[in-house]
């Protein structure tokens, strides 16, 4: 197969105006959508048909792109169907007919839940990532109601469901929007296999494994894979956990599996485990190890236009704006926090790209419609882990620590951020960009500790963030004041907020900038009551700061939260946790320390 080029402005162009004939014309081509755009490229059967609940973005921000872009890569031709429509005479699951391999599907870039309801369940009146921020463009429980469609067509084509919506409910989850605990989504949906995590390694081996004829046992040890059988299972030291049935009547049980999950998920060599459910049993298969740099820079050097497909012929689509002009640098967090789902999904240990392949990637937004040389964020899901790993990975390897920060660092991590500096230093001499700004959360306990700065390149660090990467306001993430509830978030005292506060405002008044420290704090977290809400309004370190980052906690799939939240107990130890489940008292703890985004 001839590789595939990179886009040119003339190209984009040509795109724009012409696309069929540019696709029949051009090895260098968007998916196609349509039976129109198919044609076009002269294609007589698709290998793989995608289906989203997110319009269609060809950036490496969207999986869909991703790995649509990563199976072209290995010769496959591939289609994407983007929200189709659910509700009239299903033509969009028709008009491309049956893939020669598989069906793929996902919500989107999130859970349609999360992205449908607000934490008071209330619907949002706008979509982020569906054209014009146009809503109800895809389904509740998108994975489900498109796998179940497909499997109703086609009963013969396998379905693999993937990214974040099937990726977090790979296993019995509690569901906030109906609260009570569902079963794995691949019960819930009919379909044939779950990738879950970042699924690049695992969908190629896939793809390969079913275009074989591979026997379906050999299929079946694919790391990152799940799928439902009948029977019992019969894998040698797989981990069996508590029965659906089981969690469902007893919520210490659930917390039970909950923890046993959460701990393989952050091993470096975590086991097969095994649920049971109904006459059957999920099985949900390990991880690929993490990948390796070069893994990395493969992921992203491939041909991405970093545009939308020209279908939308130029409408508006906000989640786009927001990263049209990022840049990844790594993939995972070490951070821990309970509320949060990164590492279920892209795992605790660090994977990085090289600093010439992000340096690749810069040098090719300048090329990119509007770009004005300011990149939004070079950034990840914490933009100061870049890089970092334990001193001595055979202590790694050994390790079932969720977090390698909470409670207190971990003696064998290496905090330093020299190698982020020099990235920083290196795009900085990029000719075309005059700002590469930080949009993405920092760790600040990562450079700071109680005593002060953890090593000689903290200082140097934090001073180029305020004041080379940071558009006027630095925001970061404390989460609360109090330590009970810190203790319950897996986050660190707030002792360390107000020792960045004073070396925060050091650095801005001697460089005579205008820039505000942002906190960001979340309501009704468990553990979180009135009197906790009344102490952070009052608390001293605030004075002054402008206080409009605050969200009402969302129990979300797959998080130590969302388990206490529901069961009102701490899955690690199984002690009682108090929790705010009352919706008036919820929004009061919100609203408590506001009075028109000021703090009283």
């Amino acid at each position: 197969m001839e590789p595939i080029r990179l886009y040119s402005m003339t190209a984009n162009r040509k795109l724009f105006l012409n696309l069929p004939r540019y696709m029949a014309e051009s090895n260098t081509y968007m998916f196609p959508t349509s039976v129109k755009e198919v044609k076009a490229l002269g294609w007589d059967y698709i290998d793989v048909i995608l289906f989203s609940g997110d319009a269609f973005i060809d950036h490496p921000s969207f999986g869909t792109a991703v790995i649509a872009r990563w199976l072209q890569k290995y010769g496959y031709r591939v289609a994407v169907v983007p929200q189709p429509n659910w509700r009239d005479d299903l033509r969009d699951f028709r008009k491309l007919g049956a893939p020669r391999l598989y069906f793929g599907v996902n919500s989107g870039a999130m859970d349609s839940m999360v992205n449908h309801y607000t934490a008071a369940k209330r619907l949002r009146s706008d979509d982020a990532y569906t054209p014009e921020g146009k809503a109800g463009q895809r389904p509740d429980y998108a994975v489900t109601v498109y796998t179940k469609i497909l499997k109703q067509i086609y009963p013969d084509i396998p379905v693999v469901i993937g990214g974040i919506e099937a990726s977090l409910r790979r296993v019995t989850h509690y569901d906030y929007w109906q609260d009570c605990l569902k079963p794995s989504i691949l019960v819930e949906s009919g379909a044939d296999w779950l990738c879950y995590g970042m699924g690049e390694r695992t969908m190629i081996e896939f793809t390969r494994a079913i275009e074989a004829g591979r026997n379906i046992s050999d299929i079946r040890r694919i790391p990152q894979l799940g799928f439902y059988m009948d029977g019992r299972c019969k894998v040698k030291d797989a981990v069996v956990l508590n029965s659906y049935e089981r969690c469902r009547k007893d919520k210490k049980a659930f917390a039970e599996n909950f923890h046993v999950i959460e701990t393989y998920a952050n091993m470096l060599t975590p086991p097969v485990l095994v649920e049971p459910v109904g006459d059957g049993y999920v099985q949900i298969n390990p991880t690929w190890p993490p990948a390796t740099q070069e893994e990395m820079d493969s992921f992203w050097d491939l041909p991405y236009t970093k545009l939308p497909h020209p279908r939308y012929k130029g409408k508006h689509i906000p989640a786009f704006e927001m990263i049209k002009f990022s840049v990844n640098t790594h993939r995972g967090c070490f951070g821990g926090c309970n509320f949060c789902t990164i590492a279920a999904h892209q795992g605790k240990f660090i994977q990085s790209r090289s600093e010439d392949s992000i340096i690749r990637e810069i040098k090719g937004l300048t090329s990119l419609p509007g770009f004005a040389g300011n990149i939004s964020d070079v950034g990840a899901p914490t933009a100061n882990m870049y890089g970092m790993m334990g001193k001595d990975p055979a202590l790694c390897a050994k390790c079932r620590r969720k977090s390698c920060l909470f409670p207190g660092p971990c003696r064998n991590m290496d905090r330093s951020h020299g190698r982020l500096l020099k990235l920083y230093e290196r795009i900085a001499a990029v000719k075309g960009i005059r700002h590469a700004y930080i949009g993405s959360g920092i760790r600040y306990d990562l450079f700071l500790d109680e005593k002060g700065f953890v090593d000689e390149t903290s200082y140097p660090y934090l001073k180029e963030l305020i004041l080379e990467h940071t558009s006027g306001r630095l925001k970061v993430a404390p989460e609360h004041t109090e330590d009970n509830v810190l203790k319950l978030m897996a986050k660190p005292s707030f002792r360390l907020f107000e020792r960045l506060r004073t070396e925060f405002d050091d650095i801005v008044a001697s460089s005579g900038r205008k820039c505000e420290l942002v906190p960001y704090f979340i309501s009704s977290h468990p553990g979180c009551g009135m009197r906790e809400m009344q102490k952070l309004s009052r608390h001293p370190a605030l004075k002054g700061i402008y206080m409009d980052q605050v969200q009402d906690f969302t129990p979300t799939p797959m998080t130590t939260s969302s388990v206490m939240f529901y069961t009102g107990l701490d899955p690690k130890n199984l002690e009682k946790v108090f929790v705010e489940r009352d919706p008036e008292r919820k929004k009061e703890q919100k609203s408590f320390f506001f009075k028109k985004g000021k703090r009283y």
